[in-house]
């Protein structure tokens, strides 16, 4: 792909997004089957690949006070509008979230797993009012819808978006890119095309803030903000752990958790997303957008780490799929440790080292559906992330004798995607089997 090729992609895949994208995706097709039959369902029946529905079981919606999947379809009949995208809840003020509280009661949604579906992420929604129906479906990406149909159209519905505005459906093997291609661009791109990238670290860093104040989730960025660091542990406001003392490592995790913290519980805060996800998002651009600031990095050695960062995560998800059984913030924190690397004055060799100890350490955490938890998740593969940075820097790595891990970088990488892809097939059946059967 050409230097512009891959610009158009990093502009493709890191959009802002408010809320969790698995629920947020389900309320914009309903948003988009409401708009074309034309008025408010009074019957609404969502069907669901298992990890879409896997992912917005348990997790919260924004500005509603509750999680999960019925009050984010009723939130998109409602005061959704596709236009918006992965904002499409952007006007649910606290009038609109009571509006359809009291809808969700009234027209309650059937909402059914399919087991066949065509793709991982399948969303298909239809609605009625009266004898109208009208019906609308994504698939493959979040905001990629590839059928609708109104009263006015045909049964079989119609092309709704081009291929052209979603390259990234090509596939890593398609547009051939590797780890030394993600690397080159970062380093030849012209810096005054990343600002949106440097705009997206400072949202994400502003919604962690947002975390700071009250409490979101299990609060763990909370508890590790710096200036908690000294409190004990059941003084102050929400007290710290003087263990971790107050250091760039605990700022980064309790940033990066915080963010996430604040997504999970229902915030209603804008994140910059990363190939449809907004923890990946928080997690390949809190580190290295703090890590950089800390370090009196300029502002162009930023925008190259935070493109190299990005665009790492970008192809890793490109063969492992949008959704998986495995965690995909493990994967957005892999991307943080090249951008950190390469801030630490690493090179494309020292880049590979901290893929490899990346892939070699905790590429086995599974997804077991968005929820406040993810926070711990984000926890664990950031802390990883940068310690794979310095060991890396030291040339200390896992090699082709360790494991899943390979000479070639791309080997390995695409070693870690087989395994999430097909490997765990069976994997996540078995997990949502076990989140639907708990007693």
């Amino acid at each position: 792909m050409t230097n512009s090729e891959l610009l158009h992609l990093l502009r493709c895949e890191v959009i802002p997004a408010i809320g969790c994208t698995e629920p947020i995706a389900v309320a914009l097709c309903t948003a988009r089957a409401k708009e074309l039959l034309g008025a408010e369902p009074d019957k609404i029946t969502v069907y669901l690949s298992k990890n879409v529905y896997k992912n917005a079981l348990a997790v919260g919606i924004p500005n509603t006070g509750m999680t999960g999947l019925p009050i984010a379809i009723a939130l998109g009949a409602t005061v959704g509008k596709s236009e918006y995208m992965l904002e499409v809840l952007r006007d649910a003020t606290p009038e609109a979230v009571a509006y359809a509280k009291q809808y969700m009661l009234r027209v309650p949604a059937t909402i059914k797993v399919d087991y066949d579906a065509p793709s991982l992420l399948y969303i298909h929604v239809e609605v009625a009012n009266g004898d109208c129906t009208a019906q609308a479906t994504i698939i493959d990406e979040h905001t990629h819808f590839v059928t609708e149909a109104s009263p006015k159209s045909s049964p079989k519905g119609k092309d709704f978006n081009s291929e052209e505005k979603h390259p990234s459906l090509q596939g890593g093997a398609g547009v051939g890119l590797s780890l030394r291609r993600v690397y080159d661009f970062a380093m030849e791109v012209d810096t005054s095309e990343l600002s949106f990238l440097l705009e997206g670290a400072q949202m994400n860093t502003a919604a962690a803030e947002t975390s700071f104040a009250e409490q979101y989730g299990h609060g763990l960025g909370r508890l590790l903000r710096p200036r908690n660091i000294h409190s004990t542990l059941q003084g102050g406001d929400g007290g710290g752990l003087p263990l971790f003392g107050d250091t760039l490592f605990t700022k980064i995790i309790s940033y990066t958790c915080g963010a996430c913290d604040a997504r999970m519980s229902g915030a209603m805060v804008q994140v910059m997303s990363n190939s449809g996800s907004g923890n990946q998002g928080i997690s390949c651009s809190i580190p290295v957008y703090l890590y950089a600031k800390e370090n009196n990095c300029s502002e162009e050695q930023t925008l190259r780490a935070l493109a190299l960062s990005n665009l790492t995560v970008i192809y890793i998800k490109q063969s492992l799929g949008r959704l998986s059984a495995l965690c995909g913030c493990v994967v957005a924190a892999t991307g943080s440790a090249a951008g950190i690397t390469y801030l630490m004055g690493g090179n494309y060799e020292e880049i590979t080292y901290a893929i490899k100890n990346m892939i070699a350490n905790i590429s086995g955490m599974i997804c077991d559906g968005a929820k406040p938890g993810c926070a711990l998740k984000v926890t664990s593969g950031v802390a990883t992330a940068i310690f794979s940075a310095y060991l890396a820097m030291q040339h200390s790595y896992a090699d082709s004798t360790e494991g899943i891990v390979e000479d070639d970088i791309d080997r390995t990488i695409r070693n870690l995607t087989r395994i999430g892809h097909d490997g765990m097939k069976v994997t996540d059946d078995l997990i949502l089997d076990i989140m639907t059967h708990k007693q």
